[in-house]
């Protein structure tokens, strides 16, 4: 615990969450923790990813444990990334910058939304050209390949995209808040705002938080309603073959397909000749009646894993977690709401801090299960 700043009075996720839950307003936190319908799948994804069990080896000698992972050409120092989360700086003022520059600090990779709240080029600048990028295709072609020159120009060695949205999930929670961009000021999200006087301050000292990728294409003045119609208008629509090929074509670097949920789209990533692939279904945000992540992963790594790079998101919230996940397959693993909960619990300390937690966590698993390296995981699942 020497080695990073560590805060004696959080030392799980859980703390972290039950801290963010006082920490930030009501509508921001059901935002970032709740699914989508009745929350089937958001729950389904941990409980299942935890029946994943590991066989511990206490005899067998054992010298060092070595948790840095070669993804794409670069050798990272942890299997874990932070994934990309929407509204960031509508949870806390500030957060993508505060995750960012963390990831890069602690040499693991952040993945910027195309729908969070801040540019591709400040993401780029913060991370000297590591930051990765996720797309949310457009539907003109002419603002998909402006947004693809800008994270070119920005030095993002890799492109994710995504494909798990061809429609936007049902949230109760979002719509009974009038969630949007900026929330709806009702009577209600007001006295929230209220009693959070810490994240109304960091708000108004950072200004309001808005699509900062998305400003060149937004017609100034536009109303909540009008804006969130100008969003489903312009991202809307069904990721597809015959749109991905001219990507592939376009982008020089390295693309991943993030939402992947079977093995026939795992097939077709691999077809269209793209680098890597990330099992998800968007947080438990999009199907509730659908699989666990940890479910199709399990298959899709066996059968496609020496073609493709198989990686996971969704369910996973700790260092256990983590090496469950490898264990079962994977090559890497992101994480999303874990790091926004550290963030709006401590602010600009919540990066280092969580990523610090599970750098820990996973350490004491590997030496317990004896993984000298993060490849050894796949030996030791029960």
């Amino acid at each position: 615990m020497n080695k990073w700043n560590y805060d004696s009075r959080y030392p799980g996720i859980d703390d972290l969450r039950n801290k963010a839950r006082k920490k930030i307003p009501r509508f921001a936190f059901e935002y970032l923790d709740g699914g989508c319908n009745e929350d089937v799948n958001l729950d389904r994804n941990t409980r299942e990813l935890r029946e994943v069990q590991l066989i511990p080896q206490y005899l067998s000698e054992h010298k060092t444990s070595d948790m840095r992972t070669e993804l794409f050409g670069h050798t990272y120092d942890a299997p874990f990334g932070i994934a990309p989360v929407g509204l960031q700086g509508l949870m806390w003022p500030n957060a993508p910058e505060i995750l960012a520059k963390a990831a890069f600090k602690n040499n693991v990779p952040f993945i910027l939304s195309t729908v969070t709240t801040m540019s591709i080029e400040r993401a780029s600048e913060v991370t000297e050209g590591r930051a990765w990028f996720q797309l949310y295709h457009p539907t003109e072609n002419r603002l998909r390949d402006d947004i693809l020159k800008r994270a070119d120009a920005a030095g993002c060695p890799v492109l994710v995209l995504l494909c798990d949205v061809p429609t936007f999930g049902f949230r109760p929670r979002d719509i009974r808040n009038g969630l949007a961009m900026p929330p709806s000021m009702s009577l209600t999200n007001i006295l929230q705002i209220m009693g959070r006087p810490d994240w109304a301050l960091r708000t108004l000292i950072n200004g309001q938080p808005s699509f900062e990728s998305l400003k060149p294409y937004i017609p100034k003045g536009l109303d909540l309603k009008q804006l969130g119609q100008f969003m489903n208008q312009t991202f809307s629509g069904r990721l597809n073959e015959e749109k991905i090929a001219p990507i592939r074509d376009m982008w020089k670097g390295k693309i991943v397909l993030k939402g992947v949920a079977s093995e026939e789209d795992a097939q077709k990533a691999i077809r269209l000749g793209l680098d890597g692939i990330i099992v998800s279904n968007h947080g438990g945000r999009q199907l509730d009646a659908g699989q666990s992540t940890i479910t199709p992963l399990k298959s899709i790594a066996q059968k496609y894993g020496d073609q493709i790079k198989v990686m996971m998101d969704s369910g996973i919230r700790s260092g256990p977690d983590i090496a469950r996940t490898l264990a079962a397959g994977a090559d890497f693993t992101f994480l999303g709401r874990t790091f926004m909960y550290s963030v709006a619990a401590l602010g600009n300390k919540g990066g280092d801090h969580a990523i610090g937690i599970l750098k820990t966590q996973l350490q004491q698993v590997m030496e317990q299960v004896c993984c000298m390296e993060i490849g050894d995981f796949k030996k030791t699942i029960a």
